[in-house]
């Protein structure tokens, strides 16, 4: 089975390259590709995996990544649905290994079977990280992936490959935590604009205001390869109290107040940065990395706490409710909310609210729920304005984590479970 290149006949990529360094570099090698009509991206990949471990490793990988960016997405997704059904794992060389250990247990022999069963795929992913800035096209590569919905075997076994390459290479223990101010470089803040997820940054003044002032604060990850480009951040407020709305926060005239006075600190905006990275558990150190950053600074600060939108409520209330929220007052909609974040679980087990299952995850406990929160477009449309409190309480962190993952209960604050019990009268 033969990927033809749709798009030979108006932009031919694979000529500009075969008469630039990728034609060079197949002569210098010795390999005579066919002719371009038939040339695919999986002629390169089956390239790649016969010059594993030589000099022109990174070369190949570089010409092989402008290919697959030149080419249409329809072809870049039929190479990775393709790719391991057309390179699955050599039974015959685990076959040999495993008899080879079944006749010598030692350590020589298990490196061999390790390397045996090596999927192709999984060598792919490795190589192609050789190329210049090979991290973050990957990144380009899994989004492609992702986007593919219900997956065959084989793209689900590609997809296995990224995700533990991804593990491995965006570990929390590599990346780097960096403060993002003011004067950070204009091309890091031009990125903190596009990519502010949750509340949407009206331009330079009001990024302005959410860096530079005494008593906010905003941390992004970086990895090394990605030094300008974070794959998360986070935003912090420095309070006196636990805020109930984010006007409080983010409004353009406010009295900032003494960080070493401040009582809290409130993450009010998480957001990730990086599409590729979907389902790679990183973020969860965020938070955690911050808490221990801010107490080494601020030694004063007493509660850590988020001001958080419940993105998948306004959906649920109407498809699982199969309720009008226009018809429903305040006190109705925070009854409601609290049944939801309490009750409404995701097919993991875990809460079926995104942020409710990140925030608890992490060993936070659900405290406060308001209502007429967040007056945004993306807030009313997601959440009906409502908003929620999860406090980070260092000493029950562990707990709680426990208690979700072992028995599926969900840390809540007495007023919060009374909404709950509340809103499952109200289906009753």
């Amino acid at each position: 089975m033969q990927i033809e290149l749709s798009t030979l006949s108006r932009r031919n990529p694979l000529d500009l390259l075969m008469s630039s360094r990728l034609g060079k570099l197949f002569g210098r090698i010795g390999l005579a590709p066919r002719h371009a009509s038939t040339e695919s991206l999986l002629d390169l990949a089956n390239a790649l995996l016969s010059l594993r471990g030589r000099a022109s490793g990174p070369a190949l990988a570089s010409a092989f990544l402008d290919l697959y960016e030149a080419s249409e997405l329809e072809d870049r997704q039929a190479f990775i649905a393709t790719f391991h059904d057309l390179y699955p794992n050599d039974v015959n060389a685990i076959d040999a290994a495993i008899a080879r250990w079944q006749v010598e247990p030692n350590a020589a022999s298990a490196r061999a079977l390790n390397s045996a069963s090596d999927a192709p795929s999984d060598k792919l992913v490795r190589i192609l990280n050789l190329a210049p800035n090979g991290i973050s096209r990957l990144l380009s590569m899994r989004e492609d992936l992702l986007a593919m919905g219900e997956k065959a075997q084989g793209t689900r076994l590609f997809g296995s490959a990224f995700d533990e390459a991804f593990s491995d290479w965006f570990n929390a223990g590599f990346l780097e935590l960096r403060r993002i101010a003011w004067d950070s470089p204009a091309r890091l803040l031009e990125r903190i604009i596009r990519y502010e997820a949750v509340h949407e940054i009206d331009g330079w003044d009001d990024l302005r205001r959410r860096v530079e002032p005494r008593d906010r604060r905003c941390y992004g990850f970086f990895h090394p390869q990605m030094i300008d480009d974070p794959l998360i951040f986070v935003e912090v407020a420095l309070t006196h109290e636990v805020p109930n709305a984010i006007h409080q926060i983010i409004a353009e005239h406010r009295d900032e107040i003494d960080p070493h006075k401040a009582n809290c600190a409130i993450f009010y905006s998480i957001s990730n940065c990086q599409k590729g990275l979907r389902g790679i558990p990183f973020g969860n150190y965020l938070i955690k990395r911050v808490v221990g950053l801010l107490q080494e600074e601020l030694p004063d600060l007493r509660t850590f706490a988020t001001l958080s939108p419940l993105p998948g409520f306004a959906k649920w209330l109407a498809g699982e409710r199969a309720l009008d929220a226009n018809a429903l007052d305040c006190d109705a909609l925070q009854t409601l909310a609290g049944q939801y974040l309490m009750e409404a679980k995701h097919r993991s087990g875990q809460p079926l609210d995104s942020v409710a299952r990140f925030h608890l995850g992490n060993g936070a406990r659900l405290e406060a729920i308001h209502a007429m929160a967040d007056h945004s477009p993306n807030g009313q449309a997601q959440s009906h304005g409502l908003m929620v409190n999860y406090v980070y309480d260092l000493d029950d962190i562990e707990a709680n984590h426990f208690a979700l993952n072992e028995l599926g209960t969900v840390a809540a604050s007495k007023a919060v479970i009374a909404l709950a019990d509340e809103g499952r009268a109200l289906a009753a």
